[in-house]
């Protein structure tokens, strides 16, 4: 089942993508252009909005169960904007110094509240954690610290029966899971998920003997976990309990996240990183930094919305 490039514009750092259901629209962000971007794949159009700063990750949101723009997590804190290029209303501030750590990946839970994790830039201590934000019926914004130890936080999710938590740490290549009480929001029983080896001393892209490092996530409706190995060229497909059940080939050295997406949430779309690659590389990965997609079998979990 063969890729096809559905946005040809290429993004220096594709993340956060998901599938809007209600406008049949697919949603990304460009995290160091500092830019969110919609697209009508089926008439090939984009929409994009400039960022006062780098957006790490977003999510749909919902008023009293209507559709309401977006919530955005920005390097100095999570905003919310209830319509399309409106104004960005900031919910809560970071908790943590913006100098050196900005949100990174995060999405929605089943439950509806609003979860980013954090990049640690300087890449030379664990400081990266994980937050959930609150805002349903009328409760004040606050941020809760819900897991850290990380350097980069990376391939949030959660499975079908939304009783198991993941999340990776790119940096150290493991991803952890966690038993996830949503209603109480309690994460319990804490475990490694997966692990792969660091990257070899001296690898080169287009070398073998590495397999990349796990970015962004997505689930299927059978709880398989797809990861974005970055650096890998590939996604990984993991099974429930860690298995590694397929690796599938993508056209980039960098893929960042994957989502479901179309009407049956059979289509499985990609996006992908061109940020500081070299010329060699580029040459071989012309398409580097677009956004792709190929038909599965299996669906996906739909999106989750924020609620507010």
């Amino acid at each position: 089942m063969p890729w096809q490039t559905v946005v040809a514009q290429p993004n220096e750092l594709g993340e956060s993508p998901f599938w809007q259901p209600d406008e049949q629209l697919l949603y990304w962000v460009d995290i160091p252009a500092r830019q969110i971007h919609r697209a009508n794949v089926l008439r090939d159009s984009v929409e994009s909005w400039a960022m006062p700063s780098e957006p790490g990750c977003i999510a749909p949101a919902k008023t009293q169960g209507q559709a309401s723009g977006l919530v955005i997590a920005l390097r100095d804190g999570i905003y919310r904007a209830l319509r399309w290029r409106g104004a960005l209303e900031r919910l809560v501030s970071a908790d943590y110094d913006p100098a050196t750590t900005r949100f990174n990946d995060g999405k929605a839970d089943p439950f509806g509240r609003f979860w980013a994790g954090t990049i640690y830039e300087p890449r030379d201590a664990a400081r990266a954690q994980l937050f959930s934000l609150d805002c349903r019926a009328g409760r004040a914004p606050e941020l809760e610290l819900k897991a850290g130890g990380a350097t980069t936080a990376n391939g949030l999710a959660w499975s079908p029966d939304a009783g198991t938590l993941y999340w990776a740490d790119t940096s150290s290549h493991s991803i952890r899971a966690w038993d996830w009480d949503g209603p109480g929001n309690a994460m319990t029983r804490e475990r490694l998920f997966h692990q792969w080896p660091g990257k070899p001393a001296g690898w080169q892209p287009g070398s073998t003997g590495y397999a990349g490092r796990p970015d962004g996530a997505a689930v299927d409706v059978q709880g398989n976990y797809y990861a974005a190995m970055y650096e890998g060229g590939r996604l990984v497909k993991l099974s429930a309990s860690g298995e590694v059940l397929e690796e599938i080939a993508v056209p980039a050295q960098c893929p960042t996240m994957p989502c479901f997406g179309g009407a049956d949430l059979k289509t499985l779309y990609l996006t992908t990183a061109r940020q500081k690659r070299s010329a060699g590389e580029l040459q071989v990965y012309p398409d580097s930094g677009c956004v792709f997609a190929m038909r599965v079998d299996v669906p996906g979990l739909p999106v989750n919305f924020f609620q507010d």
